[in-house]
């Protein structure tokens, strides 16, 4: 899978927490990635600065964000415990915490506010942290980082928008929508074609990919628009899978703008047929990371001193 965005780590990072144990930032950190399921070319990306790898980034942002709300609470500089805020936070929202469920509070409003009237200035805190103050996080001591975290942030935004469209639009909008992403990345190769198939004679499925010039190599696409309260079931992938063996194709992608039960999920794990679930986060995060559905708005160029052209020759 992809790395998640930070504001899928802060619920993650809650529930790591609340045993009321102090635990090490580098702890989470590898506990998260263990339970996300990262793989090995997950962990070895990096922001473009390269000072950390992207998974490192996204926890050190989802601490510094349910640190500023009072959530979490810094026992010392690294390690951190859960609050009863924190507590009370995660029995609200048990699946996914993002920005907007942060804004009930004051303190999380107050420090959004003076990142918008003030952009925070590099500098480094290594040596004389503030021993009561907000912590620092890692991500924002230099400006490239806090561009970076800056689009991370309004891209997360973009996300949720891209969800509602979805869900605003008719079936065949979302069917057509998730081949074009397949599409874009890549699953067609240089020479294959998609096909939408829609409700006709769709035989279970709303999509093909043809992965090779003759058709040989398909993945068949399944698209469910369901509201978030609905979770698509163990019921819904069966006929899938059913409709995978008829056709005799052993590959499938099962993508909703919703959620997966358990049960669906741990189904999915033990068949033999290999099948994908893509729920709505990861569907709106690919669909931003892939300029599917979305616009670029601004381009920035961010510069930084030439060492070479000042050493001596």
């Amino acid at each position: 899978m992809t790395v998640p965005d930070f504001q899928t780590v802060m619920a993650p990072v809650l529930r790591h927490l609340q045993d009321g144990k102090e635990h090490q930032s580098k702890e989470i950190i590898a506990a998260l990635a263990l339970e996300f399921d990262l793989s090995e070319d997950d962990l070895a990306e990096r922001i473009p600065s390269g000072y950390l790898t992207t998974w490192q980034s996204r926890v050190h942002w989802a601490n510094t964000h349910l640190y500023q709300a009072r959530a979490i609470t810094r026992a010392r500089r690294g390690v951190y415990t859960i609050t009863d805020r924190g507590r009370q936070l995660l029995a609200q929202h048990p699946d996914r915490i993002v920005l907007k469920d942060l804004e009930q509070f004051k303190e999380f409003r107050d420090f959004r506010a003076r990142g918008r009237a003030k952009p925070p200035v590099a500098t480094d805190t290594t040596e004389t942290p503030a021993p009561t103050g907000p912590e620092p996080a890692v991500d924002v001591e230099a400006p490239d980082l806090r561009a970076a975290a800056a689009a991370e942030e309004a891209n997360a935004a973009v996300e949720s928008d891209l969800l509602r469209h979805l869900n605003e639009q008719p079936p065949e909008f979302l069917e057509r929508a998730v081949l074009d992403l397949l599409v874009a990345m890549g699953y067609a190769g240089a020479k294959g074609r998609q096909r939408h198939l829609g409700k006709s004679g769709d035989e279970g499925f709303d999509g093909v990919i043809y992965q090779d010039k003759l058709g040989l190599d398909r993945v068949y696409i399944q698209a469910k628009r369901y509201s978030s309260g609905k979770r698509v079931g163990r019921p819904d992938l069966q006929g899938f899978v059913g409709a995978l063996q008829y056709a005799q194709a052993s590959r499938g992608v099962f993508i909703t703008t919703s959620k997966y039960t358990n049960d669906a999920r741990t189904y999915a794990n033990h068949l033999q047929q290999r099948v994908i679930l893509i729920d709505g986060d990861e569907l709106a995060h690919l669909m931003v990371d892939h300029g599917v559905g979305v616009q670029t708005k601004h381009t920035f160029v961010l510069r930084e001193i030439d060492e070479d052209y000042f050493a001596a020759d």
